[in-house]
């Protein structure tokens, strides 16, 4: 089972792996340029230093250990050259439309993520919530749209292909016009804009740009919000919103309205809207226990984990904000779900009245992969350890980032194609599907064609295939045990 054939890796195909990095940079390279200059080599001297380095991975550093990087240079491409990190963006969805495999069933994926800062003088930084942390931090907040199609056979494919810095209010007030001055803070972000509102342009970007997506998923942040949500709905686009539990809604449609003054009663006319015909509201958590919801066991995806097989339940209701009166009740599916460790998600959905509980079980789970995508950029490309100051920094440090992750996607595409697999390893390892090639497994073999030297192309071949075994049986491992707690019970 360590035969590397087997598993489809052959030492000819890793040596590949650094002319196709050229290969890669090449394509973009456009986009790197300026008016009057060209300095396009640091990309790939970046882009290098966040797959091949293991820490450290900074202007300094990746200056220190890449060969062809010079520190100052570098900084200077990264936090004052004007190349444009949307041509970047839009290069990554335009190679995304070319390719067949991807032009149905890809999905939209919407979160942010926090980096902790030592000060607040970074772009964007100050103390707010740090989700990663729970906790309430200085920090540099990011909402990021992410890509990903988990139907794809062999292995489903994710990457980065839009970002945006968040700069929270306080960033607009006076205190704070020396500094945004300081970090260059462009013209066009002079005004405030919410998560939702910065996470909406991004979509309506993708889809003006023809990138194939099905359905936009996102968390409870940009799902409450009914503008969010009215407001991808008025652009024809399918959405799975999680909602937090206590977010009420109606099992009926309500009225509402002003109420009418009534002759002789004292006080003021009401001013705000009302729901008129005794309608009651009650929280999503309470409409999952309700006798009338019912639930299905389903079967969604076999993974390397084994089968995700939860709890789901959906069933349309009648949703009015108060604080959006001018959006009309109006009805939208409220899905459930139970995972295996009890945790209970809702979500918010506009699909159609005969979309199949199957369907909206899928969506509902697919938010794991923006979960990924903002893992593989912080553990793999280095993401969490940029520092730099400048607003131009973080978004040429970021749209690097993508570029990163869009050749590690596209390599896992090609070899998931080229590379074919004994079909009997998963019989003889006792799962039922291989691990896919992961985003360290591409780091590593790329560490053995490009200097850092401390692998040869031989022994990344071997570490790789042992790390696919491990976690094959570490799957098998987990099988059994959750085949015996079955036969047990």
């Amino acid at each position: 089972m360590y035969d590397p054939q087997r598993w489809g890796i052959s030492v000819e195909k890793i040596k590949l792996l650094g002319p196709k990095l050229v290969e890669h940079w090449q394509r973009f390279q456009r986009h790197f340029k300026t008016k009057t200059r060209d300095t396009s080599e640091h990309a790939l001297a970046y882009m290098r230093g966040q797959m091949t380095m293991e820490s450290n991975r900074n202007f300094a550093g990746i200056a220190n250990d890449i060969e062809s990087a010079d520190g100052q240079a570098l900084q200077h491409f990264m936090s004052q050259s004007p190349w444009s990190e949307q041509g970047v963006y839009g290069q990554i969805q335009a190679e995304i439309n070319d390719k067949p495999e991807l032009q149905t069933g890809g999905l939209l994926v919407l979160d942010e993520y926090a980096d902790e800062k030592s000060g607040v003088k970074s772009a964007g930084a100050l103390r707010q919530y740090n989700g990663r942390m729970g906790k309430i931090d200085e920090c540099q907040v990011g909402v990021a749209l992410g890509y990903a199609h988990w139907k794809l056979q062999p292995w489903p494919l994710w990457t980065l292909v839009d970002a945006e810095i968040f700069l929270p209010e306080a960033w607009f007030g006076d205190a704070y016009s020396e500094l945004r001055q300081k970090v260059g803070v462009p013209a066009e972000r002079k005004v405030f804009e919410t998560k939702p509102e910065l996470g909406l342009k991004m979509i309506l970007r993708a889809k003006e740009r023809q990138l194939p997506f099905e359905a936009v998923l996102c968390d409870s942040l940009y799902g409450r919000s009914s503008q969010f949500r009215n407001e991808l709905d008025k652009a024809d686009l399918l959405y799975m919103a999680a909602i937090p539990s206590n977010l009420r809604v109606y099992l009926e449609k309500p009225v509402v309205g002003i109420p009418a003054h009534k002759p002789g009663k004292k006080g003021p006319k009401a001013q705000k809207a009302q729901v008129l015909n005794g309608v009651r509201s009650e929280s999503v958590q309470q409409v999952a226990k309700a006798k009338d919801t019912d639930w299905q066991r389903l079967r969604i995806r076999t993974n390397e984990r084994g089968e995700l097989e939860d709890l789901f339940a959906a069933r349309q209701v009648w949703v009015w904000d108060p604080k959006q009166p001018d959006i009309q009740p109006h009805q939208e599916w409220l899905a459930m779900r139970i995972e295996s460790n009890g945790d209970h998600t809702y979500a918010f959905s506009n699909a159609p009245e005969d979309t199949t509980l199957l369907f909206l079980a899928e969506l509902i789970c697919g938010r794991y992969f923006v979960e990924r995508i903002i893992q593989d950029g912080k553990d793999e490309a280095g993401a969490d350890e940029f520092q730099a100051q400048k607003y131009l920094a973080w978004e040429h440090h970021t749209a690097l980032t993508a570029c990163a992750l869009w050749f590690i996607a596209t390599t896992k595409l090609d070899w998931a194609k080229d590379c074919l697999r004994d079909p009997e390893l998963a019989q003889q390892l006792e799962i039922e599907a291989l691990p896919a090639l992961s985003t360290a497994n591409i780091r590593e073999m790329l560490r053995a064609v490009f200097p850092l030297p401390q692998l040869s192309p031989e022994e990344a071949q071997t570490q790789v295939v042992k790390h696919l075994v491990n976690r094959s049986r570490s799957t098998a491992s987990r099988l059994r045990h959750r085949h015996m707690a079955k036969t047990d019970t």
